[in-house]
């Protein structure tokens, strides 16, 4: 990813996940085909140790290890049961106030462990943030009718609130689906759910994260978390997040081919019934940014109603 290899590796004695550069500089081994002794990796070319902080602190043949025997050591985060890696050409640590919110459903034990999926794309990254703000999509790709859509941002974050229905996630044609979908960053999108399935409402925890690996290829990390349901086996919950994710899974195949096969268009013409691409775009380029040069119109509060109709809330108090 990033354009280059890395290794992840878990410290046997601080139990932390630690992510360094995977090619040890001294004659190109991969790391990733190491052995982890104590907190640090060792490579598997020359025995060649590197601590959690990628400084070498072990050549078992060496009487003195070189002031340059140092590789990149990633900054990590462990939180809502994923791995998260901070990425930034300028070199500046994370940013505090946009590390991703707890989600409290996953430290619960009422709901299923993520159910990931990892799908290559041969785009931008940009690209599947479009979908944020492409209202019209929905419609040709996706089969949904919308109800009501509408967008907000602020900082960090955007946000779209959808109501609708689904001919592959939703039962019969009345059927209506709720959908909040919120990123955090440029990588790192949460959707939370709410619909019928087997007749019974349902709420579900969608993750999208999609990281470059060059610049016309990156990989999607999906996932599907549901709510367990008391009244079944472990098994049968597991059972019905897999068949859950094996749905979004198709229903978001319709947007990878779509991907897989366009051309990229910088300033796309748009049309009064397009959402707000621009304005996704425009916030979203905040992360291409130097942070000395962002400019108050990438990251102001701002919101678009593209489609008036139920709320979120209308729709869930009335499932309920």
């Amino acid at each position: 990813m990033f354009g280059t290899k890395l290794v992840a590796y878990r410290g046997k004695v601080d139990n932390e996940v630690h992510i360094l550069d995977a090619y040890c500089p001294h004659m190109g081994g991969d790391l990733c085909g190491g052995e982890v002794k104590g907190n640090s990796v060792v490579c598997p070319f020359h025995k060649w140790s590197w601590g959690s902080d990628g400084v070498c602190d072990d050549i078992p043949y060496a009487k003195k290890i070189p002031e340059k025997a140092v590789i990149k050591a990633w900054p990590t985060l462990e939180k809502n049961g994923l791995i998260f890696v901070w990425q930034d050409p300028e070199g500046n640590v994370p940013i505090p106030e946009q590390e991703p919110e707890r989600q409290e459903d996953c430290y619960s034990g009422e709901w299923t462990n993520w159910q990931m999926a990892a799908i290559p794309i041969k785009s931008l990254g940009r690209e599947l943030v479009d979908n944020m703000a492409d209202m019209a999509h929905f419609g040709p790709i996706h089969y949904s009718k919308v109800k009501s859509f509408r967008n907000t941002m602020e900082g960090h974050k955007f946000v779209q609130y959808m109501v609708g229905g689904h001919q592959i996630l939703t039962e019969g044609d009345g059927a209506l689906i709720t959908s909040v979908a919120t990123y955090e960053g440029p990588a790192y999108m949460t959707t939370t759910m709410t619909g019928l399935m087997d007749g019974h409402p349902m709420t579900t925890h969608l993750l999208v994260s999609h990281i470059p690996v060059d610049m016309e290829n990156f990989i999607i990390n999906f996932g599907v978390m549901m709510k367990k349901d008391p009244n079944i086996s472990e098994a049968g919950n597991k059972a019905m997040v897999e068949e859950y994710t094996e749905k979004n899974i198709e229903s978001f195949h319709q947007d990878v081919a779509i991907w897989n096969n366009k051309c990229i268009i910088d300033n796309p013409l748009m049309c009064d019934g397009d959402g707000p691409v621009h304005l996704v775009r425009k916030w979203y380029s905040q992360f291409m940014t130097d942070v000395a040069d962002i400019q108050d119109d990438q990251v102001r509060a701002r919101q678009h109603v593209t489609v008036e109709g139920p709320s979120v809330e209308e729709v869930i108090a009335a499932m309920a």
